[in-house]
């Protein structure tokens, strides 16, 4: 019999607040209040978080080159799913499919999966004996705190901590600044600075 499948959503990206140079991605269950935490390296952090944003790296990313290397060759991701948990590492695979034929499995990191799924929008699961073990329970206030936290456009929490560099920057200044880290391929400055921008708009 098929394990019943349960469908997650990205609920907030920050700062690891135990590990140095890791994020903590937050996964949420869409139909109930219970998170999945995962840590996560910066890079697959600032990938997932540049297109959640909308932003456009002036060359494209590993997973980028991914996507365009799948639509070429008509090559679609179905779904991702987290389907195991060993020793607090979490294991995922893509549910892929070329034109009509039979989908095919392929493991995964669940950060690059994360990453291949918010670009090929399509669903992430997981199951319940994964939520049952590693699932955190927040109530209403924490919920209510996590949901203020999250860019309204984008589901995700700021990725840079907040900063006061750019409280005397114009808006128009905060943009070129913007085009410019994109151009350098400084992608923690741009999120912080998209991040200011969208504050003031």
């Amino acid at each position: 019999m098929e394990k019943a499948k349960i469908k997650l959503e990205i609920l907030g990206l920050s700062y690891s607040q135990t590990q140095t140079g890791a994020y903590g991605l937050v996964l949420g269950e869409s139909d109930g209040k219970r998170r999945l935490p995962i840590i996560i390296g910066n890079f697959e952090a600032q990938a997932i978080a540049i297109e959640l944003e909308s932003m456009r790296p002036s060359r494209p990313l590993t997973h980028d080159i991914f996507k365009t290397f799948a639509d070429t060759f008509d090559i679609k991701v179905n779904e991702v799913i987290v389907y195991n948990l060993v020793e607090g590492i979490f294991f995922a695979k893509l549910l892929c499919q070329r034109g009509s034929e039979e989908p095919i499995e392929i493991d995964t990191r669940t950060s690059d999966a994360i990453a291949l799924a918010v670009r090929f929008h399509c669903p992430i699961y997981t199951y319940e004996f994964i939520l049952g073990s590693a699932g955190i329970i927040l109530d209403d206030d924490e919920i209510e705190s996590l949901s203020e936290e999250v860019a309204p456009s984008a589901k995700v929490s700021k990725v840079i901590p907040p900063s006061g560099r750019y409280g005397n920057m114009t808006l128009e200044e905060l943009e070129v600044e913007l085009e410019k880290a994109l151009s350098d391929e400084d992608y923690e400055r741009a999120s912080e600075l998209r991040d200011e921008i969208n504050k003031r708009k």
